[in-house]
């Protein structure tokens, strides 16, 4: 079973976790093709090629201007220490054992545009990048085009036996990838809320509790889909009424 996770805007690269394994990403020479394009954009067109504001755009600048192609810039950290944000904080990282990151290493993809698919122990540099980022990269019109086939032979070779994919990636990164070459059923569980007699999905909650599913696979050692079910935290229940086979609908 393989679970797919977002990454995040947002990069703190001096958290802590308890590990010091670092892996090097199946794609880094597609990061640095990508990171040389980039490098080809002053600030004002990395505005407003990525919708951000001057500040950000200077601090990307920098960072792709400095860009290592071996990877070793002196702030590479791993993936799932360095992302932060709603997901992240339901994961936790911080607070897993190196037995629960290694099995995290085997069972958890972190999509991204800019490296395609990380483990969460792959050693990053500081970089933002979306994955909708309307970026030409050779003969390729955007990302999606870039990644799909990539992406999906990666997932599909590290499924191995398992036939099950678990995808709390949210809609645009999960685009990504090329559903009729991927060897697998794919799970996605939504987290609703039910608030004055109406059942919705509130991003900012949703994103949390996908964080903390993950979190829950990995500390419990999940490696079936079923035992999801009884998935509680937070007060969420499983909604045998709104689910079917491959949406799996959480309540609370």
């Amino acid at each position: 079973m393989l679970i797919l996770l977002s990454p995040a805007k947002s990069l703190d690269f001096k958290r802590t976790i308890k590990t010091n394994i670092a892996s090097t990403p199946e794609f880094i020479k597609d990061a640095n093709s990508i990171a040389a394009e980039l490098r080809k954009y002053s600030v004002r067109q990395l505005k407003n090629l990525m919708g951000i504001s001057n500040n950000l755009a200077e601090r990307n600048f920098e960072r792709y201007m400095n860009w290592n192609n071996a990877n070793k810039n002196a702030e590479s950290k791993q993936a799932i220490r360095a992302f932060i944000g709603e997901a992240y904080r339901g994961l936790n990282a911080q607070e897993m054992s190196e037995k629960d990151l290694l099995f995290a290493q085997d069972h958890l993809r972190i999509l991204s545009g800019l490296y395609g698919i990380l483990r969460p122990l792959d050693a990053i540099q500081p970089y933002r990048l979306e994955m909708g980022t309307k970026i030409e990269i050779g003969e390729f019109k955007n990302l999606y085009r870039f990644w799909d086939n990539k992406i999906t032979d990666s997932i599909n070779k590290a499924l191995g036996n398992s036939k099950t994919v678990i995808n709390l990636a949210s809609n645009e990164y999960f685009k990504s990838i090329n559903k009729n070459k991927l060897k697998a059923n794919i799970i996605t569980p939504e987290f609703r809320e039910y608030k004055n007699g109406v059942i919705k999905i509130i991003t900012v909650y949703a994103k949390n509790a996908r964080g903390q599913m993950t979190n829950f696979i990995i500390k419990n050692k999940i490696e079936d889909p079923e035992p999801l079910k009884a998935f509680d935290i937070d007060g969420y229940q499983f909604d045998v009424n709104s689910s079917n086979e491959n949406k799996w609908s959480f309540v609370r």
